[in-house]
Parts: C-alpha cells; structure tokens; sequence
C-alpha cells in the first residue's frame, strides 16, 4: 500500500481550510485552486472600509445590495409599525405606462385557482392586475388567501386587525367599506386579507348558503362600482374559499407550472369546476390556462408546456411566463415586478399576457 505524502498543513484562522497541499505525484491528486481563503478579509475589507485594520486587497469586490425594506423578521407581530426604510431605486422610478387596453362590455370575473401549491397563482392575479390597470383599465383584486401575498405585492400593509375579506366573508360587511387603493397603478383596488381568514373555513361550515356568501358581496359591489376585471385569488386547497370565489366567478383562470406535478393538480381542479357548475355555478367557465416558471433549457418544460397546449388548445395563452429572479424579489418590496423591473423578462411577458386577455375578452364578445 502506498503510504500518503508527508506535509506539512498551515491553515487560515478560524476556518481550517489548508494553505498549502502538496500532491504526491505517484497518486495524481488534481491541484485544487484555494482562490476563496483570503474571502473573510475581503469581506472585511468591503463591509468596514474606515477600518484602519482592515486588509486591502486588489481582487474585485462585489456591491452587497440594500435589503428589501419590507424583509423584516426580528420584529414582534403585534408590535407598533416602524418607520420604512428608503424603497429602493426601482421604487421610485416612474411608474411603466402601456398601451390603451380595449375595456370588456361587461366586467371580468376571473378566480385564479390551482390547488397546487408554488405554481404562481398570486403571482399571476397580482401582475396580471397591475398590467390590466396600468392600460387603463379599472381593476379589483380580493384576496382570498389568509397568507395576504397578495395584498403584500399590491403594496397595502396588512397587519393583524386589518379589516378585509373575512369582514366581508364572516360579517356581512359591504366591499366598499373596505377596499383601498393599491401605489401600484391608478384604478387598482385591493381588498386585503389576514391571518383572521383562516378561521372562516371552519366557521363558516355551519352558515346558511355558505357557498354564495362572497357572490352576494361582489353583486353588491358592481352595482354601484364600476370595474372591467375582478381577480380572486384563491389560497392552495379546494376548500369553502375556493368553493365561495368559483361560485362567485364567471371563468377561471390556472396557471400552471411547467412541472409534472402541476398536471395532476388540474385533473384534480377540472373534476371540482365541473361539480360547481354542475350545481352551483351554470356560467363559470374555463377560458384562461397560463403556463408559469417556464424553463426553456429543459426538456421537461417543453414537453409539460406541449401536452397542456394538447389539453386546452383554444384555453393556453400565447404568452409564457419564464422563471426569473425580479418576479421573486418584487413582492419583497412590496410592489408588482411590472413596477420594480419593468425591462426584465417577467414583466414584459405578464404585460403581453395582459394585452391576450384583453384581446380575448373583446373578441369573445364580437
């Protein structure tokens, strides 16, 4: 047996890591660059730079961005709000105009549902909102999940107390008292959700006309508001919050995640949108299928996104939403990735998904 080369070992302080290594020839151990040993005094060097102390170094250092100024997890739930940081450059920009968007001739009720989990449903409702309203076209979002992702996007604090969708829901209370404005774009309106929304589908089990509850409130809302689209997005479970915004809605629209997974998720949701319908809800219809976190260097999404264009023909947008980085980092900030990075991929592809459903909207109609 060939016994190990003899060496002698200097490591960097507090880390471990060798120095040196010799390689016995005998045996061929690839030489292993150690280009990352002097990282603490780089860091040092770049978070502390009056520090006499620090160690200079000629290597490149890499700006460590200003973190999203609603990413705060040290703070009590309960306790009083804070003052916000600065928003970042992106925030302050000028807000992303579009081109003119043809109104329907009656309003839109779209409930964005999927109860798979991760497949871009909030996602989807708020920029697909925000897209819509920015063409100039008047918008309401009524968020139906207790998480409130999507009131965080619209850029509307929702604190424990905030009176929303379980008021309207639990309470009877009108849409109007409740909804508000969204810094987003102007004519998009938000009603807000909290964790309180998490009791109703207990509490509601037990309520006369359980299912038509939210139906009731929309009616009475149109009635004296007006609005071209109305998204309902809808928490990951086909439970009564669903069930109440199927009943409410007049089509349905499923993103869907270019991922096996996603496809048995809409087997499971066809089977519940033919019971509603069946018994509950003659109108809703499926008329919107939108393929999300598509990645064009995998087979898998290309063939995902190929047997639902099989599935639904005439239902799959044109437009296909890719994975990036701006549409995740967005609601951190508390804004729509149309607002926080109108050039990147995401936001173009929502705005061109936006200007589709529009499109289809007025054409059904003619």
């Amino acid at each position: 047996m060939i016994a190990p080369p003899e060496v002698e070992y200097r490591v960097t302080p507090g880390l471990g890591w060798p120095l040196k290594v010799e390689v016995d020839p005998r045996i061929g151990w690839p030489n292993v660059p150690r280009e990352t040993l002097d990282w603490p005094e780089r860091v040092t060097a770049r978070l502390v730079p009056n520090d006499p102390t620090a160690t200079a170094t000629s290597s490149s250092t890499i700006d460590i961005p200003p973190g999203p100024r609603r990413a705060r997890f040290d703070e009590d739930e309960f306790s009083s709000p804070t003052v916000e940081d600065d928003p970042p450059a992106a925030a302050t920009a000028d807000r992303l105009t579009t081109a003119s968007l043809a109104a329907p001739p009656h309003t839109r009720i779209f409930v964005v549902a999927n109860q798979k989990g991760g497949v871009g449903k909030t996602t989807t409702s708020v920029n697909l909102a925000a897209a819509l309203a920015l063409g100039g076209l008047s918008v309401l979002v009524v968020d139906l999940d207790p998480q409130g992702n999507a009131t965080t996007a619209l850029g509307v604090d929702h604190p424990p107390g905030t009176l929303g969708t379980y008021e309207v829901m639990m309470s009877g209370a009108a849409f109007a008292d409740h909804v508000v404005d969204s810094p987003e774009a102007p004519n998009l309106k938000v009603l807000p959700a909290t964790i309180d929304l998490a009791g109703a589908e207990i509490e509601l089990v037990s309520v006369v006309a359980r299912e038509s509850r939210l139906l009731r409130a929309i009616r009475a809302y149109l009635k004296e508001h007006d609005a071209d689209y109305v998204f309902l997005d809808c928490p990951p479970s086909l439970g009564l919050l669903t069930l109440n915004a199927l009943v409410a809605a007049n089509e349905i629209l499923v993103p869907i995640q270019c991922e096996y997974y996603a496809l048995e998720g809409v087997t499971q949701l066809m089977r519940t949108i033919d019971l509603v319908k069946g018994e509950l809800n003659h109108e809703l219809r499926l008329t919107t299928v939108m393929l999300t976190m598509f990645d064009a260097r995998t087979k898998l999404a290309a063939q995902v996104a190929q047997e639902v264009r099989q599935h639904f023909p005439s239902e799959t947008l044109t437009t296909v939403v890719p994975r990036s980085v701006r549409i995740s980092e967005a609601p951190s900030y508390g804004q729509t990735v149309l607002t926080y990075q109108p050039s990147s991929a995401g936001a173009v592809s929502y705005l061109e998904a936006a200007q589709e459903i529009a499109r289809r909207g007025v054409e059904e109609n003619t």
